[in-house]
């Protein structure tokens, strides 16, 4: 049977809790006092929980070695890892036996490289004749517009002498036209003054021909029978 409980006075009364009820009655230790000395205080709580702190430690530090752990093998997977491994090797694998077959048709292939690539026709099907037509149509026009392109560029380190070329020409132009207006001036001046001169002259040469007629006609009157004829077809 256990003991009482030397601290608690509503235990069994014995010397100690008579004691205690004793002090208590005096106002020597008052009940909170008793109640809290009463309140067992292991001194090796302080030690179980450095103990704890310590396991979870240690637990943290072994997670974060683990996770470095798998970083690197994340990071170093294409080189160790099984898999990735034999992916290269199949990849190996078979460019090898690409180079070992290439080398095998060497003749063949360097006989093929010297020979001109004219008059010989692609195989391709019935169905994809219309999508060769269009990618023929799109390929005429890349290579006009590429034709076009490398034009640009290979004028672009010439542009400056370009623009020079075309200031001096602008330059020539103007004075040609203004020596054309000029020219075109001086055309319409002397057109106007032979047009003068053409007038002057018929003018003259009316005014001569009056007395010439005038005598003529005096002379062929004077003929008999041929002085109507002769006057008709000289006027």
């Amino acid at each position: 049977m256990a003991a009482g409980n030397p601290w608690d006075p509503a235990s069994a009364p014995n010397a100690a809790g008579l004691l205690l009820d004793h002090f208590v009655a005096s106002g020597m230790v008052t009940q909170e006092m008793l109640n809290i000395s009463k309140k067992s205080a292991s001194c090796f709580v302080n030690f179980s929980r450095l103990q704890q702190i310590t396991n979870i430690q240690a637990e943290i530090y072994q997670t974060n070695l683990e996770i470095e752990l798998l970083r690197l093998e994340k990071d170093t997977a294409d080189v160790v890892h099984p898999s990735f491994l034999a992916q290269k090797c199949h990849t190996l694998q078979s460019m090898n036996n690409h180079l070992e077959a290439v080398l095998k048709e060497k003749r063949s292939l360097r006989q093929r490289l010297l020979k001109p690539m004219c008059q010989e026709n692609l195989p391709i099907e019935a169905v994809y004749h219309r999508h060769m037509v269009h990618l023929l149509e799109l390929a005429v026009t890349f290579i006009e517009g590429l034709e076009n392109h490398l034009e640009t560029l290979r004028n672009i380190p010439h542009v400056d002498a370009n623009l020079k070329e075309m200031s001096k020409a602008l330059a020539k132009m103007d004075i040609l036209v203004t020596e054309t207006e000029e020219l075109a001036e001086n055309i319409l001046m002397w057109q106007e003054h032979q047009k003068e001169v053409c007038e002057i002259g018929e003018f003259t040469s009316s005014i001569i021909m009056m007395p010439l007629c005038e005598d003529y006609s005096g002379r062929i009157e004077k003929l008999p029978g041929f002085s109507s004829i002769f006057l008709i077809l000289f006027l």
